[in-house]
């Protein structure tokens, strides 16, 4: 399960900008359980960047809100895009391929860095761009009229896009607009803003646990991003427990500690200093079978994350060792 930052994050009612547009969640999962904000609109107008609460979770010149799936194979299983605000459909685009985009397929998306997506005209020039939707998903129809809460399609990998996700965009007469801080850019640095254009404000989370997972030695990462890496249960002559974490948003200087207990006291911590930002990253850590097998029982595995000595991550999962 995803973890969500240990933050306290408050829901506040939105406060309307200039007659925008209250938004819903454009994503019909649980954030902090089955889908996380990877990305924020960049909030540097310089080279550099920065998100809205002066944090590293964006990218230069990024103009919307990344919602992030744990895998590829959450995104295959289907996972519904909604219209954020009620209006009206003025454009879509579908049939583009989903697929991790590499330097050999950036000439193929050229121009349609969006992948498949819709566009939503809310009136008074609100606009919502919807982004790297699934290949044949697209439900709707330009000049369709949709409520907030219409399924538009599904999350793909279509476009240019390293990762499954829908990557929302809300525009003001064609200018960029953060939904987390619509107002004055040069106020404080606050992960909470009262003048967000959400109806539920979901707050600022600087990084966490997208996903744990057991194996009997360390994964490759593309099979920990696709899903394919993981179980719940070994047999007693397995070769190794490794615990194995994916995160998001590292600082340099996190720490990250790995544990596992289990039957007849058995015990292993391993700590590491992360030593650079990464968007994504994954460690794994764990123990070579003892020479009488693995007890049979349920081993529990924890992995922390702290920040200048403040823990702002946590989760939990089982393994259980049986014949």
């Amino acid at each position: 399960m995803l973890a969500r930052a240990a933050l306290t994050v408050l829901a506040l009612a939105a406060s309307p900008v200039a007659g925008a547009p209250v938004l819903e969640q454009p994503i019909d999962c649980v954030l902090g359980e089955t889908c996380y904000v990877q990305n924020y609109v960049d909030a540097d107008p310089s080279s550099g960047w920065s998100d809205f609460a002066c944090g590293r979770l964006s990218y230069d010149g990024h103009k919307g809100t990344d919602f992030a799936l744990p895998t590829t194979a959450a995104m295959q299983d289907g996972v519904d895009v909604l219209a954020a605000a009620a209006g009206r459909v003025v454009g879509t685009r579908d049939g583009m391929q989903d697929a991790l985009v590499t330097k050999d397929r950036l000439a193929a998306v050229k121009g349609k860095e969006c992948g498949n997506g819709v566009a939503i005209d809310h009136g008074a020039g609100w606009v919502t761009q919807y982004c790297h939707m699934k290949r044949g998903s697209i439900s709707v129809v330009k000049g369709e009229i949709v409520d907030a809460g219409t399924p538009l399609g599904q999350v793909g990998l279509s476009g240019k896009t390293e990762f499954p996700h829908l990557h929302m965009s809300l525009r003001h007469k064609g200018k960029v607009v953060d939904p987390f801080a619509p107002g004055d850019p040069d106020a404080t640095c606050a992960s909470l803003r009262e003048d967000a254009l959400w109806a539920t404000n979901p707050g600022y989370v600087p990084g966490g646990i997208v996903r744990l997972g057991y194996d009997i030695g360390v994964p490759d990462y593309a099979d920990i991003k696709s899903g394919v890496a993981g179980t719940d249960t070994l047999p007693p002559d397995a070769p190794a427990i490794v615990l194995f974490s994916l995160g998001f948003g590292s600082r340099t200087g996190d720490q990250l500690e790995i544990t596992i207990t289990g039957p007849n006291g058995f015990s292993f911590t391993n700590q590491v200093t992360l030593k650079k930002p990464q968007a994504l990253y994954f460690r794994a850590a764990g123990k070579k079978r003892p020479a009488a097998g693995w007890p049979t029982g349920n081993y529990l595995g924890t992995v922390t994350l702290t920040r200048n000595g403040q823990v702002y991550a946590r989760d939990k999962l089982t393994l259980t060792i049986r014949e």
